[in-house]
């Protein structure tokens, strides 16, 4: 199995668009052989003390996959490209962190 946590940052007040378009894609991603997990997530209220913010743009996608080659075939899929094409022009900037676990 690896992990994918992807920090998705959207163009200052564009997060929402992202995130929607995010939304309409969870279903085909979830139905890709080797999808374990895939998930969209934000700031947690009431932690500012303790957690280091991801702000108001910026969203983190939590992933599990079987494995590597589960998720070479995710990130080419037809979806994916279609949803990059539909989201481009509103993300500022995307990281993202593949591991495996220890």
């Amino acid at each position: 199995m690896i992990h994918l946590i992807a920090l998705i940052t959207a163009k200052p007040g564009q997060r929402a668009a992202v995130l929607a378009a995010f939304k309409a894609n969870v279903p085909n991603v979830h139905a890709e052989p080797g999808c374990l997990e895939y998930t969209a997530t934000v700031d947690v209220d009431g932690f500012a003390d303790v957690q280091a913010a991801l702000g108001p743009d910026t969203f983190a996608v939590v992933e599990k996959w079987a494995g590597p080659e589960a998720l070479r075939s995710h990130m080419t899929s037809a979806h994916m490209t279609a949803y990059g094409q539909q989201t481009n022009d509103l993300i500022a900037h995307r990281l993202l962190h593949i591991l495996t676990p220890v």
